[in-house]
């Protein structure tokens, strides 16, 4: 998906599978619709787990042809074997978390689309650039695990260049700095792994002190594998670790393959959400 970014002047229906893309019917030419199976869970820690023998399934409805920086309703439905899935139970506070990443990860949202009923979540959104998306949703039905659906959709436009892929582990986002500290002995395939995030104040370098809980935690992580096309193994959700204390978030996760990643530390400072970006190289 990455590697060829299409453009048309209409967003087709779009049916997407695990495998591959089915097919496209240009008579909806402002009606966009993804789906995917939905069979793979995730632990508190982001780790992916044993598929379970769910079919549930998500499928996103956009109701007009996307335009970057224009405000968009997206409405996502949920059914298990064709049937609607009517209870939800919250999860980290939310019914659903909605990750969107531009397939050349520069872009990137977290949102938390409203339940309607019947299977049916709602979200304005806002996708800042042209090109092709990744939609991670994120939902918990009623007595079963927690579920990762992966949804694609499209923004005309003309593509912008590709940034440079910068490794540094310091970031200043408004009034906070934030330092990645990493192993000492780097980020390997298949190992558990420490990533801590130190926050600071920028005024004097001194540890925040105002650290508030956003969306029942200390902090939220998302990590995404540099690939083509992005697939729910490429997708981390992790949580910090329960002993985390101080100016120090701490979350322990482990990066299945070797290659590059892109974090998304997410924290709340002064009721404003800071998201501090990295990239990591995985050997």
């Amino acid at each position: 998906m990455k590697n060829k970014l299409l453009t048309f002047s209409f967003i087709g229906l779009l049916s997407f599978s695990t495998i591959a893309v089915q097919g496209m019917d240009n008579s909806h030419s402002d009606h966009s619709i993804a789906e995917t199976n939905s069979s793979e869970k995730i632990d508190h820690e982001g780790h992916h787990t044993t598929p379970q023998n769910s079919i549930s399934q998500a499928k996103l409805s956009v109701n007009k042809t996307i335009i970057p920086n224009k405000p968009v309703k997206l409405v996502i439905n949920i059914t298990d074997n064709g049937k609607t899935i009517d209870q939800f139970d919250d999860f980290q506070e939310k019914p659903m978390h909605l990750i969107i990443v531009s397939d050349d990860l520069q872009a990137f949202d977290h949102l938390h689309p409203n339940y309607q009923g019947k299977g049916r979540f709602e979200v304005e959104a806002n996708f800042p650039k042209a090109g092709n998306y990744t939609i991670f949703s994120d939902y918990k039905p009623t007595g079963q695990t927690e579920q990762v659906s992966v949804l694609k959709t499209q923004v005309k436009g003309n593509l912008s260049s590709s940034e440079k892929i910068d490794f540094s582990t310091a970031k200043t986002i408004g009034n906070t700095k934030i330092n990645l500290l990493l192993p000492t002995s780097g980020l390997k395939a298949g190992q558990e792994a420490k990533l801590t995030f130190d926050l600071r104040q920028v005024a004097n370098d001194q540890p925040i002190s105002d650290l508030q809980p956003y969306l029942g935690e200390k902090g939220h992580l998302v990590i995404l594998k540099q690939s083509s096309p992005l697939t729910r193994q490429d997708y981390i959700h992790a949580h910090p670790s329960k002993d985390t204390s101080g100016r120090k978030v701490e979350f322990m996760t482990s990066f299945p393959q070797p290659g590059k990643y892109k974090l998304w530390g997410q924290f709340k400072r002064n009721n404003q959400i800071v998201i501090a970006d990295f990239w990591v190289n995985v050997l």
